[in-house]
């Protein structure tokens, strides 16, 4: 199943082992980004480095390790949804993640960003939808 993955689910599978790195290696999903990602995780990374107590070596190498099960979408493949939906959505941060998984044809967008809820294009999913869709939810 194809799913767009925000930023903010790299930042926190980064931060501590959690559910969010459980279903990041999970290979039940076949996760996505625009190369947006890459300029926010690098606008990001003291900030996360120093959340997780870790040094450089292990941020660069655990972010190795995540983008193995990440494909980057260029901006040339999603250009074109960017005019569409820009009005979609506030924060001009998200377009390139809505357009992206526009043009791939997602599911969704795994995020945990409130805005996505203010748009009706994409579906917006949270861990417990992702946990819910690859079967691994425990029941209520």
């Amino acid at each position: 199943m194809k799913i767009v993955v925000d930023a903010n689910r790299i930042f926190a599978a980064t931060i501590k082992d959690s559910t969010t790195r459980e279903i990041l290696l999970d290979l039940f999903f076949e996760f996505i980004a625009p190369d947006f990602i890459m300029s926010e995780i690098r606008k990001n990374q003291d900030m996360t480095m120093k959340k997780a107590e870790i040094t450089k070596d292990e941020f660069e190498f655990f972010l190795s390790l995540i983008f193995e099960r990440i494909k980057i979408i260029p901006e040339s493949e999603y250009s074109e949804f960017i005019d569409l939906i820009k009005d979609e959505i506030n924060d001009p941060k998200d377009v390139p993640y809505l357009a992206a998984c526009l043009a791939s044809k997602a599911y969704g967008i795994w995020t945990h960003d409130p805005d996505f809820n203010k748009q009706n294009k994409a579906k917006v999913l949270t861990n417990i939808d992702m946990l819910r869709l690859s079967g691994k939810a425990k029941p209520d």
